[in-house]
């Protein structure tokens, strides 16, 4: 075996030598990598024509004709195969992109919020603390607490600011870490989608061939491949009756799934209950300001479909969340002057209406309208001069 390769193993390269294997090599090999090649008309009219006829009991294969119904039926069985394929690289493709977009704004954010509180007065240690006790604060009772002292007027609008920025500092802390974690595990299932390829049954259910044949003809053509392969990296032909290197079929998942992923057509599948409410909750968790506990169901909706408020008219999970993830993280900005603008009015506190209002609206309040009395009406029943009705 030459030790050196002649020329580097590319997409293309893998492809020229599937197309020169015989018709049966050529579907072998499109069937295993379907994520990444296309089964051609001619070899589906192959397939049809090859696959036995399952009322044959007689032991001979009957003369039979290809109808439309038989092609239709394997050129169905084949775009549903390759659509699922498909679809699992571009889902953990997508996931990928957008956890590391996550994890780069909310580290962003991290920093702008420790600035702006260095800033208004807070000291390097008290932000070096808040930051070390992120992960075992719990911000809901913090909230409850700093609301009511502002309902008090216990505390200035300078100094809610601060503790909501410290707070929102915190809770982007610990989002990072849950994004990392996201992302190591959707790095994993990606790198496993790769290396995955159609399974015997699988391509026997598009193929309709017996296990037995097509396990003899894949040993076979996986051999040929890897030889034809081989002499076309290292430029000579390959010994009779050698060993097939078997790190050239790791090289070519490796290689194939470096190539561009092939973007769906995901249509609307009802997650929100309505699009622009979708388009205004992305909008919102892009930066940041998801509620943690609304967070992981939302994110766990956009990849596993999971959300009960969705009416999916997908067969398999939908992309449609995702790709628009990806799309509104293009477009938003992440500059640190927008990223200040959007935390302090984030952090701001929320305006007080007066005593004059609030006593206005509590009067406005009591006015009841005809309708309103008629509502009463029927619940206190016929008898108004304040004896249990007879009808109740």
């Amino acid at each position: 075996m030459p030790s050196t390769m002649a020329s580097p193993l590319t997409a293309e390269l893998i492809q020229d030598v599937i197309a020169n294997l015989p018709i049966q090599g050529r579907i072998v090999l499109r069937l295993l990598l379907i994520q990444h090649l296309d089964v051609t008309h001619e070899e589906i009219l192959f397939m049809v024509s090859d696959r036995p006829d399952p009322r044959c009991v007689s032991g001979k294969k009957p003369i039979t004709t290809m109808t439309e119904e038989s092609i239709s039926a394997m050129v169905s069985r084949r775009d549903e195969y390759r659509r699922r394929a498909r679809l699992r690289r571009e889902r953990t493709t997508l996931q990928c992109l957008a956890l590391s977009t996550l994890v780069a704004t909310a580290e962003r954010l991290i920093d702008r919020t420790s600035t702006l509180l260095a800033t208004r007065g807070i000291s390097t240690e008290a932000v070096a603390n808040l930051k070390a006790q992120a992960r075992v604060a719990v911000p809901g009772p913090a909230l409850r607490v700093l609301e009511e002292r502002w309902d008090k007027n216990d505390i200035s609008a300078d100094e809610y600011q601060n503790y909501r920025l410290a707070i929102e500092m915190q809770t982007h802390i610990r989002m990072v870490e849950r994004f990392k974690t996201r992302l190591a595990l959707a790095e994993r299932e990606r790198q496993t989608s790769d290396q995955t390829t159609l399974l015997d049954h699988e391509i026997g259910h598009i193929w309709g061939i017996p296990a037995g044949t097509l396990a003899a003809r894949k040993v076979k053509f996986l051999s040929q491949y890897l030889m034809a392969l081989q002499s076309a990296l290292s430029g000579t032909p390959s010994a009779p009756n050698s060993i097939p290197p078997l790190d050239l079929w790791k090289d070519t998942l490796a290689t194939l799934a470096r190539t561009p992923i092939q973007r769906s057509i995901a249509t609307y599948d009802g997650l929100e209950q309505t699009e622009s409410a979708l388009i205004e909750k992305l909008t919102t968790y892009v930066l940041g300001a998801l509620p943690e506990n609304i967070e992981v169901k939302f994110w766990n909706s956009l990849v596993y479909g999971a959300s009960s408020q969705a009416m999916h008219s997908e067969n398999t999970r939908t992309l449609f969340g995702l790709q628009r993830l990806i799309s509104i993280q293009q477009d938003t900005d992440t500059s640190p002057e927008a990223l200040d603008e959007e935390l302090l009015k984030r952090t701001a506190p929320r305006a007080k209406l007066d005593a004059d209002a609030l006593d206005g609206s509590s009067e406005s309040k009591m006015v009841i309208t005809d309708h309103q009395k008629q509502i009463l009406h029927n619940f206190i029943g016929e008898d108004a001069s304040g004896r249990a009705s007879d009808k109740w």
